[in-house]
C-alpha cells in the first residue's frame, strides 16, 4: 500500500501561483496514481479545476471574508480530513496555520514560512538560483520518487465549444495586477494595427481588464474581439489552447498558454526572466529591452509607478521589436 493515500496541496497565492501549482499534482499523480488529490486554492480560482481528472475535491480560502474565523473554519474541515501528507506551497503565516496545524501525518512546505517550525520537512525557498517556479515547487517533493512534470490544465469540449472562433486569432493580454508589469496601453494599440490582417486579434482578461481592452481597441481603430471579462478562466484556457499565439505581459495568461502547451510570448518589463516564471510551452518565446538597465528589476512582483519615473524597462520595447519576435508564429 502507498504510504500516501489522501494528499493536499496548498496554493492560495494569485491566478498564476495556482496555474503553476498543479505541476506538483501531476508529479504526485504519477506517483501516487491511487492516492485522493484535494487542492486548496483562493477563492475565485476554483473555476479552473472544473472536470479536473485527478482531483478528489478542490477547497477554496476566501480572503475577502473575516479572515481568522474563515481560516480556523477551514482548518477544522482539514483536519476532519486526516490527510496522510499536506504540501504548502505558499509562504504566508495564513497557509502556514493550515498546514501546520492540520494534523496530516507529514506536513512539507518552504522555510521561509514563519510557520515552517510546524512542518515535518521544510526546505529553502530562493530566487537568486535560476530555478522556474514549477522546479522551486518541486523540492518539496524531495525523496518521493516523484519526477518534474509541467503545469496542466483540463478544458473539457463544453469550455472548447463556448470559445470556437472559425477564423485565425491571436490571444492578446495586456493588463496585470501591478502596474509596471504592463507593457504600454499605447505601444498594444500600435501593435494592433502592424498585425497581419487575416489574423483576428482577441484581447483577453479579467471583469475588471475590460475598460482596458475597449481602451486598446478604440485607439487603434482596427476592428477586434473585446473578450476582457466574458470567459471564466477555464474557458480562457480553452481560447488560448486554440490560438495562433498569446501574448502576454508577466502574468498569469502565459501559465494558462503553459498548462495547455499552447504558443505563448511573454512581455517582460520591470520583472526578469531569473525570476523563474517563463513559458513552458514547446512554442515560446521571451521579449524584453534590449538595453541594460540598472534599475531593472526594481522589485520580485512589480511595482504599482516606476520608481524612477521613466519607465524605460516597458517604453523601451517597442511595437516593432514585438512584431519581429512573433513574425514566425503568425505566418
Amino acid at each position: 500500500m502507498n504510504e500516501f493515500q489522501h494528499i493536499l496541496v496548498i496554493q492560495t497565492a494569485f491566478t498564476g501561483d495556482a496555474i503553476l501549482g498543479t505541476a506538483v499534482l501531476e508529479s504526485l499523480h504519477e506517483r501516487y496514481p491511487e492516492a485522493k488529490l484535494s487542492y486548496l486554492v483562493r477563492k475565485g480560482n476554483e473555476g479552473l479545476f472544473k472536470g479536473h481528472p485527478y482531483l478528489l475535491e478542490v477547497l477554496t480560502f476566501d480572503k475577502h471574508e473575516n479572515k481568522w474565523a474563515g481560516l480556523f473554519r477551514l482548518l477544522r474541515s482539514i483536519r476532519k480530513k486526516k490527510y496522510d501528507l499536506v504540501i504548502n506551497l505558499q509562504r504566508y503565516a495564513s497557509s502556514g496555520v493550515l498546514a501546520g496545524l492540520s494534523q496530516a501525518k507529514e506536513i512539507r512546505g518552504f522555510s521561509s514560512n514563519p510557520l515552517s517550525f510546524l512542518y515535518s520537512r521544510s526546505y529553502a525557498h530562493s530566487m537568486n538560483e535560476n530555478l522556474h517556479e514549477t522546479e522551486r515547487n518541486f523540492s518539496l517533493l524531495k525523496g518521493l520518487g516523484a519526477m518534474l512534470k509541467k503545469p496542466r490544465l483540463y478544458p473539457g469540449e463544453e469550455e472548447r465549444k463556448k470559445v470556437y472562433m472559425d477564423s485565425p486569432y491571436i490571444c492578446l493580454a495586456p493588463a496585470s495586477v501591478w502596474k509596471t508589469k504592463q507593457w504600454p496601453t499605447a505601444y498594444w494599440s500600435e501593435l494592433l494595427q502592424l498585425l497581419p490582417k487575416h489574423i483576428t486579434p482577441v484581447l483577453i482578461g479579467g471583469k475588471g481588464d475590460k475598460a482596458l481592452c475597449e481602451e486598446i481597441i478604440s485607439q487603434s481603430g482596427v476592428e477586434a474581439v473585446n473578450a476582457g471579462g466574458k470567459y471564466s478562466l477555464l474557458e480562457s484556457a480553452a481560447l488560448i489552447a486554440q490560438a495562433t499565439l498569446t501574448l502576454s505581459n508577466d502574468s498569469g495568461p502565459v501559465h494558462l498558454a503553459s498548462a495547455v502547451n499552447a504558443p505563448v510570448a511573454e512581455i517582460f518589463c520591470s520583472t526578469i526572466p531569473e525570476f523563474g516564471f517563463t513559458p513552458l510551452s514547446d512554442r515560446q518565446i521571451i521579449i524584453e529591452t534590449q538595453e541594460k538597465l540598472n534599475c531593472r528589476p526594481c522589485g520580485i512582483h512589480g511595482k504599482k509607478e516606476c520608481p524612477l519615473g521613466h519607465f524605460n524597462c516597458g517604453n523601451n520595447i517597442s511595437p516593432k521589436q514585438v512584431l519581429e519576435a512573433i513574425a514566425d508564429f503568425l505566418k
